[in-house]
């Protein structure tokens, strides 16, 4: 999309919202390396440390998800109060979100503290669990920590100033890559933890993110405004009613969402190594696509609620316009290399050719699913500005968990349409199908929120 062809009103929200995007991106790529770096130490250190990671940090991210998306969602809500000029009533609503923080890091504390029934669930061996649960019980204490950084971060978001976000999120890595080296391998005296020494290094880094976050909204010039260090108010039932509307559906949204895909893998898992591994090449690739609609749905909803808190309407719709035609362009460009090169990129992640040749074949499937994945990311974020999270969760319920992993199994694993695949292509492309329905349905409902309420 060239600039220079936009109106100058649309070019200047074309910059704006590419500005907050790639800074967003950023940040997001270096939260992905976290993983990236846990997987490669803990492979390193032994096959099981692997494998307990594997499972530990799929319910840890399934939990982490769910709640920091009833956080997130709050972003429109104070982009509006920013764009309105109300920063005292902005610092009023984010020390609110104190009594949301402290519920949620204590359902999942709760969870995570108590995995046993869980484990038995999905059936992990019994040999495996001990380490599994260590690292669980660690991520425990470093959950809230999380969701304070997450409130910081929402709060940046709103104002349009990423950055400091994404600072701290590079800078991390600085500290989480050695530690995590250090702790999971062993050097000098310290004992090699694996997988549970992963998760030290985690709870670690995000102790210290915490901290900075803490420190820099008492001490930077860009939030004195908005008091956000006055006492305390006790509980505001309205105020705690609106967020649990918008948070509530959410995050049980971003649930279902993870859900559909960590479900995926282990329905998966029966049919063998190969499949397996060849799965987990396209869901990594799925992911990390992913984080690009996904800044943009982040920028294009600060937006869209700054200029909704202005009593400018008609710019929230050219935001959501300039956000949409962004995304498509985009996420067209992405799946059509990801076509072409499928088989390069397959060989770039196993040597196997057994794999490399599956895991070929599924990231055409991905180009498919992407598609899907970031219309319906991008309508998803920018229909909460307008407060609409129950009727989107439902959709989410019916087509990710009914067609997505519904279809899929019934595609592989029965004779419902034919002969049993027996394939990860069955779920790939009843989980493309489903997102293709899903973005479908958001896009419809998000044309006929712009011409009623717009």
């Amino acid at each position: 999309m060239a600039v220079s062809s936009l109106p100058a009103q649309d070019s200047g929200e074309f910059r704006s919202i590419a500005r907050h995007a790639l800074t967003v991106l950023a940040g997001q790529m270096a939260v992905m390396a976290f993983g990236l770096t846990d997987t490669i130490v803990a492979g390193r250190h032994s096959d099981a440390s692997l494998a307990a990671l594997s499972i530990g940090s799929a319910i840890y991210v399934s939990i982490y998800v769910a709640l920091t998306g009833s956080i997130q969602s709050l972003l429109p809500v104070w982009a509006e109060l920013h764009g309105a000029g109300k920063p005292d009533a902005l610092g009023r609503s984010v020390r609110q979100s104190a009594y949301l923080w402290l519920p949620a890091s204590a359902l999942g504390i709760l969870v995570l503290l108590a995995p046993g029934p869980l484990l038995r669930v999905v059936q992990v061996p019994a040999d495996m669990r001990a380490d599994v649960v260590g690292y669980l019980h660690i991520l425990a204490c470093a959950l809230p920590f999380a969701l304070l950084f997450r409130i910081y971060g929402t709060l940046n978001q709103s104002l349009g100033k990423p950055v400091l976000v994404t600072w701290l999120q590079m800078a991390s890595l600085v500290v989480k890559v050695p530690l995590s080296a250090l702790l999971a391998l062993g050097w000098g005296g310290v004992p090699a933890m694996g997988a549970v020494g992963c998760a030290w290094a985690t709870l670690v880094v995000y102790v210290l993110m915490a901290a900075v976050s803490l420190a820099l909204l008492r001490w930077q010039p860009l939030y004195q405004g908005f008091g956000l260090w006055r006492r305390l108010e006790a509980p505001h039932a309205p105020t705690l009613a609106a967020f649990a509307r918008l948070g509530v559906p959410a995050g049980l949204s971003y649930l279902v969402d993870v859900t559909s895909l960590t479900l995926m893998a282990l329905f998966i898992a029966r049919q063998g190594t190969v499949p397996t591994a060849a799965h987990q090449i396209a869901a990594s690739m799925a992911g990390m696509l992913y984080m690009v609609p996904l800044s943009l749905a982040i920028a294009t909803s600060a937006r869209v609620g700054y200029w909704l808190g202005a009593g400018r309407p008609e710019r929230a719709r050219r935001a959501v316009a300039t956000g949409m035609k962004t995304t498509a362009c985009l996420a067209l460009a992405m799946a059509a290399t990801l076509w072409l090169a499928r088989g390069q990129i397959a060989g770039l992640y196993s040597a196997n050719a057994a794999v490399a040749t599956l895991a070929a074949s599924l990231l055409g499937w991905v180009a498919l699913f992407h598609l899907g994945d970031a219309i319906q990311c991008f309508c998803a974020f920018v229909l909460r500005c307008w407060r609409i999270t129950i009727s989107t969760f439902a959709v989410y319920a019916l087509m990710l968990w009914g067609v997505g992993l519904g279809g899929g199994y019934a595609l592989a694993y029965t004779d419902w349409f034919g002969p049993a695949w027996r394939s990860p292509q069955a779920f790939w492309l009843a989980g493309g199908s489903a997102l293709w329905l899903t973005a479908a349905a958001f896009s419809a409902m998000l044309a006929l929120t712009l011409r009623r309420r717009g």
